[in-house]
C-alpha cells in the first residue's frame, strides 16, 4: 500500500487473523496489534465458557481497538478484530475514518478444522456457528478487500497485499 492506512484484519474465528496480521504488518512495514489483547477479562471468561459475546460486551472492546487505530492514523498499522457486523466496522471507522478492512474468509470445514487444531486459544469451535450467523460481509461502500484463507499463511498474506494495493487504484 502506498499510503499508511490502518488495516483491520477481520473475519470469523479461525480464519487466521492472528497469523496473517503480523505477516501483513511486516510486509507493510507497520506495527501489529492483536485484537484479542483489547478484550477485558470478562469477555475472555465468557467466550472460554462457550458463551458468545453480545453487543454490550463488544462495544468497549471495539472502542479500545478504535483508540489504537486512531492513534496510528497517518502512520499505518495492522490490527485484528472479528468486526463481524457492519455496525462494528462503523464503530471502528468512527474512531479511525481511514481504516481499511481485510476480510479473511473461507470454507467453513477448513476454518473449523483449523480451530480444532490450534492450541491455547480461548475461543472454542462450538462458537463458530454463532460467528457465521453474525457475519455481515463487507458492503460495496466499505473500504476493504476479501481474501480467501486457503493456502499457507505466506500465500494468504501475499494475496492480501496484492488486493490491498489493487484497491487503492
Amino acid at each position: 500500500m502506498s499510503t499508511p492506512h490502518v488495516v483491520v484484519v477481520m473475519g470469523v474465528s479461525g480464519t487466521g487473523k492472528t497469523t496473517v496480521g503480523p505477516l501483513l504488518a511486516a510486509a507493510l512495514g507497520v506495527p501489529y496489534a492483536e485484537g484479542d489483547d483489547f478484550h477485558p477479562p470478562e469477555n475472555i471468561a465468557k467466550m472460554s465458557a462457550g458463551t458468545p459475546l453480545d453487543d454490550t460486551d463488544r462495544w468497549p472492546w471495539l472502542d479500545a481497538i478504535g483508540r489504537w487505530a486512531h492513534g496510528r492514523a497517518g502512520l499505518g498499522g495492522v490490527v485484528s478484530s472479528s468486526a463481524l457486523k457492519r455496525a462494528y466496522r462503523d464503530r471502528l471507522r468512527a474512531a479511525a475514518p481511514d481504516a481499511v478492512f481485510l476480510h479473511l474468509t473461507g470454507d467453513r470445514a477448513l476454518i473449523e478444522r483449523r480451530m480444532t487444531e490450534r492450541k491455547g486459544h480461548f475461543m472454542p469451535a462450538a462458537l463458530l456457528d454463532s460467528q457465521f450467523a453474525a457475519l455481515e460481509n463487507l458492503a460495496a461502500d466499505e473500504a476493504g478487500v476479501t481474501v480467501d484463507v486457503s493456502g499457507t499463511p505466506q500465500e494468504i498474506t501475499a494475496r492480501a497485499v496484492a488486493e490491498l494495493r489493487r484497491s487503492e487504484n
